[in-house]
Formats: C-alpha cells, structure tokens, sequence
C-alpha cells in the first residue's frame, strides 16, 4: 500500500491574490498545489480528487456527508494506504470531526489547510502537503481516525480547534495537547486516543441551530429555530454549562415538542457539568431533559448530534448515544 488519494476542497491553500477583487480566492486545482512540491511524488504514488474549490464558510454538511462517502470508497481500494484532505482552516474542525465519527477504516484521512495563500512569500500549503503525505504512509498512523494537521503537528479531530485568525500554529488540542510531531527523520506519536466514537448512519440532519450565550440573553432564537423547523438545537452556555434564566421558558418549549438540546460550553476549554443548581444552572437544564456535550465546543456538538439524528430521535436514545461516548 503506497498510493495516497489527495482530496483537494479549496481554501486557503488553494488561494492566490486576486487584484481585481482586492482578496484572495480560490485559484488552484489539486495538481497545481502538488506542482509546488515537484520531490513529493518520490514518497508514493499520489492521486488527486479535486472535490471542490470552496472556502471554508461556504461548505455545508451534504458537502462534508458527500466527501466522506467518497473517502470511504477510496479507503478500500487494497493499493491505497490512507488519504489527505485540503480544507478551510475556518471550518476545517467541523468537516474533520464529521470525517472522524464516519471513519471506520485504520486507514488514516488527515485533514490540511493552510494559514498563507500562494501569493505569499510564507506559503505553508507545500510543507503541510508532504507532512501530510508522511502521515498518510506511516505505519504508526493506522486505526487512528482522522487527524487534523498544519504545521508539523498531529492531532486528533475530536480536540483540535482553530485558535488564532492568522497564525501558522492557530490549530491547538486544549487540555491534552497534540498527538505527535513529523520531524524530518519520522513520524513521531507521543500518544493515542483511548476513546473513539464513530456513528453509522445513512443520513445526516442538517437542519440542527447552534446558539451562544451571553448575559443578559432571552429565548427569542431558540423560539424561532423550533418554529421555523429545526430539528435540534444546541447552545453554548456559559462555563460549566449553565444560561440565563430568561432562557428557560424557550428551552422547555423546544424540549417539549420533542427537539433534542445539547448544552456544550462557550470557554475555549473544560467539560460541562452539573455541577451548579440555581435557576440556569447545568443541573436545573439535566432536570429538564437537555443533553449534556461533554467538552466539545459547541459547532463540534452540532455535528455529532446531526449524525446521531440520523439513527434515532428517542430522546432516551439519543442522550446514551451522545452522553456515553464523551471524549472527557
């Protein structure tokens, strides 16, 4: 097994400076980003799927369902030992957890973006595209899932966040680090995941709202998901879990008419927890049936629970679904 299968999506690393827009765009195809890195193909063989050529707020989970399922037919092809996607950095953690949770393959998919368009002196798209390749190849990366990776560093799709606008090192695991590195002699993994979920379904429900709190926040929003058609909803709450008490009356409303509620938190890092019991808090919200997220940010439990509505709407079966299999 030495062909990689490179899904080229757009992005960042498939930009260059447009004069006329005043901006960058996405410009290039998959093989003009190889082109970059003439020495890349004495690594393996490489083949190219041009996906699609979208920056990163505009790609939507059918596009995220369709990929995976042309991943996963790739993945069995004997030939191939694994599979590179190049991606937006502004929902790459979205598209990359989406991938994971569908993985049932050892075969690793590392997901790359790039911070730098091609018109930059600092282009990072080429040093990303052979780490990445190096990654896809090592032996050490099988029965992984899928790994997040810009600037040299390895993680795991269910940690990794963007967390800087512009730096190289903007994707970060919170809490519990990286994975591993790609030196220039290895790949080299100072950790594995103890716990990975994967979900089979054949379906994905697109129409799930995502919503932050704040002080002073009411229920309008959520009232107007539920009304408006939405099939679940999310809220990051403030820290441990918990929302103003405003909220409440519109939280109950979506429960009661059967809309699953996960409550995830708005830090940058931490679990949320019953761990408070005044009006809001984290317990009153478990007593009225919502769904606790785990440490997942808010967009990631979003993505799990349109993937858990594929399987089932039992509120009961949703909560083991999703409760049980909490990263932390």
């Amino acid at each position: 097994m030495n062909t990689v299968i490179f899904f080229f999506t757009g992005g960042t690393i498939s930009m260059k400076h447009d004069a006329v827009r005043g901006g960058a765009v996405p410009a290039l195809s998959g093989e003009e980003i190889l082109a970059h890195d003439p020495e890349l193909k004495r690594l393996g063989d490489v083949e190219v799927v041009n996906f699609s050529r979208l920056a990163g707020p505009q790609v939507t989970p059918k596009h995220m369902w369709d990929l995976s399922e042309q991943i996963r037919v790739q993945l069995e092809r004997p030939e191939v030992c694994g599979a590179v996607v190049t991606h937006g950095t502004d929902t790459l953690e979205e598209t990359a957890f989406f991938l994971d949770l569908r993985h049932g393959s050892p075969k690793p998919v590392i997901v790359i973006g790039a911070m730098r368009n091609a018109s930059e002196l600092s282009y990072d798209g080429p040093a990303n595209v052979r780490a990445a390749m190096r990654v896809a190849m090592d032996e050490s990366s099988r029965g992984q899932g899928v790994f997040v990776m810009l600037n040299e560093t390895i993680h795991a799709a269910a940690y990794a966040t963007k967390m800087d606008t512009q730096a190289i090192e903007t994707f970060q695991s919170p809490v519990f680090g990286p994975l591993g590195i790609v030196d220039q002699d290895r790949v080299f993994f100072a950790r594995v995941l103890k716990f990975r979920q994967t979900i089979e379904t054949t379906r994905v429900e697109e129409r799930v709202d995502l919503f932050q709190m704040y002080a002073g926040a009411d229920g309008r929003f959520i009232d107007a998901a539920r009304e408006q058609g939405a099939r679940g909803i999310v809220i990051e709450g403030t820290g441990r879990g918990n929302v103003p008490p405003m909220t409440l009356d519109a939280i109950q409303r979506a429960i009661d008419a059967g809309l699953p509620v996960l409550i995830a938190t708005r830090c940058a890092q931490g679990r949320v927890l019953d761990t408070y019991a005044y009006e809001g808090s984290g317990r009153d919200l478990r007593n009225r049936g919502v769904i606790f997220a785990g440490n997942l940010t808010g967009p990631k439990a979003r993505i799990l629970l349109m993937l858990a509505l594929g399987i089932t709407r039992d509120p009961k079966a949703l909560r083991q679904l999703i409760e049980a299999g909490q990263y932390f």
